[in-house]
């Protein structure tokens, strides 16, 4: 059957993008536009409700990515039998090779060899730890306050918690903020889970290029005319890139920002600790709204599973308060491990001499493959972004010598006119590196197209 126009048109009371798509999943969801309604056209609803084709054209793209709706070219568009369940489709991209080379360096993992000793963490809890109440602060004071002088100077949240690594606190951030249709700045290219999650709830990313100090001030200014309600960013060692963001670039980004008021700015440092540069964040120029999420994972290691997020009390709170409808709490025994490591000498030894080591292997990749003439970029953390000619031919060459690599097309939105791949130094030993920059070297090198009448 075909959806009542008229009824359809006074549905909708919110004319932009978002609003229509919004409009539409509800009735979906309700009933009211059962499987297999097909939907009016473009031209003929934006007739009915006042606006252009393209914002329609841009609703129905919404519903398309979260399966609400389908397209069969000239029959129309109708609502789909089942809506599309959220999948970490560019994250498996990237894992699905892993753990099957000689040398992997396609995770995106930190050196097991530096990680902090648990030892010392585990025997600071003597016997079994207090039982903690149902109720109690889902954050322990004594870790409060250790995160809270180390981001003094940086941000100063009015609210602070803990969440089980970063892209929990950014999914849960994101869930809270975001709705079908709506737009979200990000980085290009970008951590491929966060494109990941914007799939999951109906959300369009809007790309923004960097250069060496980060995002583009002029890039931004332009994103911000399609309305966004939300900038998602990695202000140091940005994943894939290694860009960290200049407190001169910060100030340029507030100043931009300032001209949308209602843009939300959400900052993954998930690199933590054993960054070179130090934490720069638009916290200090906009804190009320501006939340940050700082991973424990590459520093501390993965398995704690814990990240700190802080930021205003109007966007913090809500996250809080909904999480005690679930979890309520991220784990206080790890959170005690986490106390400890964050204490002892000897942790706090591992956690230099790592951010030493890594950059360190990343800048003798970077130097060996400009010596061969490859670009890369990587100034911090623990990964290179290598320049390519074609990414599945050299990914290919690549896993013939036992050597994994990161395809690059999963981190980006838009595409920069070149192939890449992201390549993990923190494993790397400086023994290998002449090896791995020879195989990059062959690997990046363009190949004549294949004529199979030469053959």
């Amino acid at each position: 059957m075909d959806a009542d126009l008229t009824r359809l048109a006074a549905a909708v009371t919110d004319t932009s993008a978002g609003g229509i798509a919004a409009t539409v999943n509800r009735l979906i969801r309700g009933g009211d536009l059962p499987v297999g309604t097909r939907l009016p056209t473009v031209r003929a609803l934006a007739r009915a409700i006042g606006v252009s084709p393209t914002t329609v054209s841009e609703s129905w793209r919404s519903l398309v990515r979260v399966g609400a709706i389908e397209t069969r070219g000239r029959n129309g568009t109708f609502v789909t039998e089942q809506q599309r369940r959220a999948e970490p489709a560019r994250f498996w991209r990237l894992a699905g090779a892993t753990g099957r080379f000689t040398r992997d360096l396609s995770a995106g993992v930190p050196d097991p060899e530096l990680l902090p000793p648990l030892g010392p963490a585990l025997a600071r809890i003597d016997g079994q730890p207090p039982l903690s109440g149902y109720l109690d602060a889902p954050v322990l004071p004594e870790l409060e306050r250790l995160i809270r002088e180390s981001w003094r100077g940086t941000c100063d949240p009015q609210e602070l918690t803990i969440v089980n690594g970063s892209l929990d606190g950014i999914d849960r951030m994101l869930s809270q903020l975001v709705a079908l249709g709506d737009r979200v700045v990000v980085e290009n290219p970008t951590f491929p889970p966060f494109l990941d999650l914007l799939d999951a709830v109906g959300a369009t990313p809007l790309p923004v290029p960097m250069d060496a100090e980060g995002l583009r001030p002029d890039a931004l200014r332009a994103a911000l005319a399609e309305q966004p309600v939300a900038l998602l960013m990695q202000p140091r060692a940005q994943n894939p890139t290694g860009t960290s963001m200049t407190a001169r670039r910060a100030d340029q980004l507030a100043a931009v920002l300032l001209t949308a008021p209602n843009v939300v700015v959400v900052e993954d440092d998930h690199v933590g600790e054993v960054a070179v540069a130090e934490p720069v964040s638009l916290a200090g120029l906009l804190p009320e709204r501006t939340v940050r999420v700082q991973s424990f994972s590459k520093s501390h290691g993965p398995d704690l599973r814990l990240a700190a997020l802080g930021g205003p009390a109007r966007l913090v709170g809500p996250l809080v308060a909904r999480r005690h409808l679930g979890a309520a709490w991220s784990s206080r025994l790890l959170q005690e491990v986490l106390v400890g490591m964050l204490t002892d000498p000897g942790s706090i030894a591992a956690v230099a001499k790592a951010r030493v080591v890594y950059a360190e292997r990343r800048e003798a990749l970077r130097r060996a493959l400009d010596v061969r003439g490859v670009s890369s970029i990587g100034a911090d953390g623990i990964n290179l972004w290598v320049d390519v000619d074609r990414e599945r031919e050299a990914l290919v060459l690549l896993a013939a010598q036992g050597i994994g690599a990161a395809p690059g097309s999963p981190f980006l939105v838009r595409s920069t006119g070149r192939s890449h791949l992201r390549v993990t130094t923190a494993v790397l030993p400086l023994s290998e590196v002449d090896h791995v920059a020879d195989a990059l070297a062959e690997a990046a090198r363009p190949y004549p197209p294949y004529n199979s009448a030469a053959m």
